[in-house]
C-alpha cells in the first residue's frame, strides 16, 4: 500500500525507487504509526546531556531512558516513541572519521525509535518495524534483509512467522561485534537484529558488498535491541528488571532510500546546505563531493550542538 503523494517508479535497468516523499513526512509518518500503536510520543532530549556525565553527546534514542531501563526511575507509560537528535563525534559510538568517505555515515543524524519498558518484546518489536517499512512505507520486500544474534533462536523464528518473505537466504546470523549492543562500557544491553536494505548491484559487487561489510550497497536501516542485560563497571552482566525494546532507524537513510538518491547527502534536507558550500566556497561539489560533506555534516552538529 503506497501513501498518497508517494510514487514508485520503474526503470529498465530494474532499479525501483521511491519519489516525490520529503524527510518531513517520512519522520511524520514514523510518530503517527506509534502513535496509533499507543506508544508515548517523546521529544529528543538535549544532544549535550548535562545529567549524564558518562556522555559527551547524546548518541542515542535510549539515552534519556537509561534509568527506566535499569529500574532506576519510574515513568507513567511503558511504551514510547521518539526523534532523537544524536551526535556520534567519540567514544564508543563514533562515526567522526567515516564522514566524507561514505555516502551513509554523520557526525549529527536523526535516530527513529521506539521502545518498551517491560511491556512487549521481540515478537512485537519485529512486527512493527516490519509492518512500518513494508507497509507504510512499501519498501520492496525483496530488497530487505534481516539479521540476528547467532544463538538467538527465538528472534529468528519470530522472523521466519511475522515475515515469510524473507527466506533463509535473507535472514542472517552474526555475532557479538555486530549484532549485540552496548550503550557503552556500562549500561544496558542485550543482543540485537537489524534490518538492512539492498540498494542493488550499481553500488557494488566487490567481496565487500555483503551485509555488515564496508560498503554502501547494503545500508543498515534499523536496529532493533532486545535489552536483557546491565553492564557493571566491574565488566559483570546482571539482568534488567525487565526484559524492554530499545529501537533505532536512520532518518537520512531511509530518507535516501525512499528519495532514490545515491547518498544521505542528496536528500531535501541537505540540499540548501550542499548549495550554500558552493556558493560560499566557489567550488563545484561533484569535484569537491567529500569536502561539501564533511562541512555539511559539521554544520549540522555545530548547530545542534550550541542551540
Amino acid at each position: 500500500m503506497r501513501r498518497p503523494g508517494w510514487h514508485l517508479s520503474s526503470f529498465s535497468n530494474g532499479e525501483r525507487r521511491y519519489r516525490e516523499i520529503k524527510t518531513a513526512q517520512i519522520r511524520q509518518s514514523f510518530l503517527d504509526y506509534f502513535k496509533k500503536n499507543d506508544h508515548r510520543l517523546v521529544p529528543s532530549s538535549p544532544v549535550i546531556p548535562f545529567d549524564d556525565p558518562t556522555l559527551l553527546f547524546t548518541n542515542a534514542g535510549m539515552n534519556q531512558f537509561k534509568d527506566v531501563f535499569t529500574g532506576q526511575r519510574k515513568i507513567e507509560y511503558k511504551r514510547a516513541a521518539s526523534v532523537q537528535k544524536c551526535i556520534r563525534a567519540g567514544g564508543k559510538h563514533n562515526d567522526l572519521d567515516n564522514v566524507g568517505f561514505t555516502a551513509r555515515h554523520h557526525t549529527f543524524f536523526e535516530m527513529l525509535g521506539n521502545f518498551s519498558f517491560g511491556d512487549y518484546f521481540k515478537e512485537q518489536a519485529i512486527y512493527y518495524a516490519w509492518e512500518w517499512l513494508t507497509k507504510e512505507l512499501a519498501l520492496p520486500v525483496d530488497r530487505l534483509y534481516a539479521t540476528v544474534y547467532e544463538t538467538d533462536d527465538e528472534a529468528y523464528d519470530l522472523w521466519k512467522r511475522i515475515a515469510p518473505q524473507l527466506k533463509e537466504a535473507r535472514l542472517l546470523r552474526f555475532g557479538k561485534k555486530d549484532n549485540y549492543w552496548a550503550m557503552g562500557d556500562t549500561g544496558p544491553c542485550g543482543p540485537c537484529s537489524e534490518i538492512h536494505f539492498d540498494r542493488g548491484e550499481k553500488f557494488g559487487t566487490g567481496p565487500d558488498d555483503i551485509i555488515n561489510g564496508n560498503t554502501d550497497r547494503f545500508v543498515e536501516v534499523w536496529n532493533l535491541v532486545f535489552m536483557q542485560y546491565d553492564q557493571q563497571p566491574d565488566g559483570s552482566i546482571i539482568d534488567l528488571p525487565k526484559p524492554s525494546v530499545d529501537t533505532g532507524a536512520g532518518l537520512e537513510r531511509i530518507a535516501a532510500i525512499m528519495q532514490g538518491v545515491d547518498s544521505n547527502y542528496e536528500i531535501d534536507i541537505f540540499k540548501n546546505i550542499i548549495g550554500a558550500i558552493s556558493d560560499i566556497t566557489k567550488s563545484n561539489y561533484k569535484d569537491n563531493v567529500a569536502s561539501h560533506h564533511v562541512i555539511a555534516d559539521h554544520v549540522r552538529a555545530l548547530t545542534f550542538a550550541i542551540a
